[in-house]
């Protein structure tokens, strides 16, 4: 498994190397870091699919991402035997990072069938631990590949003008990385998602408030924070309607830390790397706690929100996709997951319970978490911790 130091901040900001639009030697950078780690993350994932009983990785879905991993190395390796010195090769390089990102974006739900048509043969907790530690690599390596993509797209070298580098002087943006991000406006944007989903489904829609510091802002992902939110919202809008307080407002509060005496500041060197914190500090974060009416989880249900959930498809959904069966009030089932999203892994893991721990590993990978308290019979609430890549100076 990639070392823990591997999932924290790999974006540093800059006032002049890391921020776009990137000088041609900062866009080469960019480049041959990104290239000096994918290689090595790959690699470690095909081991990782080969490590499987034979007979799993014989199933179709986990053969084709083992062919799509085995793929990608290839295009890469031959980049490694040189060094990417001119725009032509950056350019090149760079379709070759959004070809990979685009061969992977449909690993999970495909692993998820793979793994359902095998449960046969290997055990949940043998699952679980491989899922866990796959899907957690791959926020990673899917992070790096998107950074450089981004800074490719916002730098003048081959997409130049002065209106251009006007344009993202005035963004607050780094790559995929928002240094001016509020946690209000990414929680609206998803309240009305999800509101959009419920009010199909049901007829009905709860009402949010938001209350707290609505106004804080901090430096993350913010696609990240969006497939968590959506998660947690998903969860508190169906069991706030189907227990009938659909009346009862889905309560969200937003507290920003207190800044720490000494604020881990990311030096301008280059444009990845692992943060230099001094000792004794911390990084400015906020904690969102989302509090719904739902009835809480029962505590048959609770011990098991975490775990990747294998059982609740039939044979039939596994193949075609249709409605899941509905299993005595079990989460991983719940008819918002089975229409949610337009696309992505969103929709297509519908009633595979795969909402919960991978947002939890989103959250974790830049040393945030996400905690369930339940209090069954009335609610429940969530505790999102967020920890920001750098300080907002």
């Amino acid at each position: 498994m990639v070392a823990d130091s591997d999932q924290y901040a790999r974006v540093r900001r800059k006032d002049s190397h890391g921020r776009p639009p990137l000088s041609t030697e900062a866009l080469f950078s960019s480049a041959n870091f990104t290239l000096s780690l994918l290689p090595v993350r790959l690699a470690h994932r095909i081991q990782a699919l080969r490590n499987l009983p034979f007979i799993v990785v014989s199933n179709p879905h986990i053969a084709q991402i083992y062919n799509n991993y085995v793929h990608s190395l290839s295009t890469l390796l031959p980049y490694q035997e040189r060094r990417i010195t001119n725009l032509e090769d950056e350019i090149q390089f760079t379709e070759v990072m959004a070809d990979l990102v685009q061969t992977h974006s449909n690993t999970i739900p495909t692993l998820a069938r793979g793994f359902l048509e095998c449960r046969k043969y290997i055990s949940p907790r043998d699952i679980t631990y491989f899922l866990d530690e796959h899907l957690r690599a791959r926020i990673g390596t899917r992070l790096i590949a998107e950074q450089h993509i981004a800074l490719h797209l916002s730098s003048t070298p081959h997409n130049g003008g002065a209106s251009k580098s006007q344009e993202h002087d005035q963004s607050s943006y780094i790559g995929v990385i928002d240094t001016a991000l509020r946690p209000a406006e990414i929680v609206r944007h998803c309240e009305a998602f999800v509101g959009e989903i419920c009010e199909l489904k049901y007829g009905v829609r709860p009402t949010v408030v938001i209350n707290g510091q609505s106004d804080a802002r901090m430096t993350h992902v913010p696609t990240h924070l969006e497939y968590i939110i959506t998660e947690l919202l998903k969860n508190a809008f169906r069991a706030t309607v189907e227990s009938g307080k659909e009346r009862e407002p889905i309560e969200i509060t937003i507290a920003a830390a207190p800044d720490a005496p000494e604020v881990a500041v990311i030096e301008p060197d280059t444009v990845f790397g692992e943060p230099k914190v001094p000792s004794g500090s911390s990084i400015p974060g906020v904690t969102i706690r989302i509090r719904d009416r739902g009835g809480g989880i029962s505590p048959e249900v609770l011990p098991s929100i975490w775990a990747y959930s294998f059982t609740t498809f039939t044979d039939e959904n596994v193949m075609g996709m249709g409605e899941p069966k509905r299993s005595g009030g079990n989460g991983n089932t719940d008819a918002l997951n089975a229409i949610s999203g337009a696309g992505g892994d969103s929709s297509s893991l519908a009633g595979l319970g795969y909402g919960l721990p991978l947002g939890r590993a989103y959250a974790e990978h830049f040393g945030g978490g996400v905690q369930i308290q339940s209090l069954w019979g009335w609610g429940t609430d969530a505790y999102l911790k967020l920890k920001g890549l750098g300080s907002s100076r």
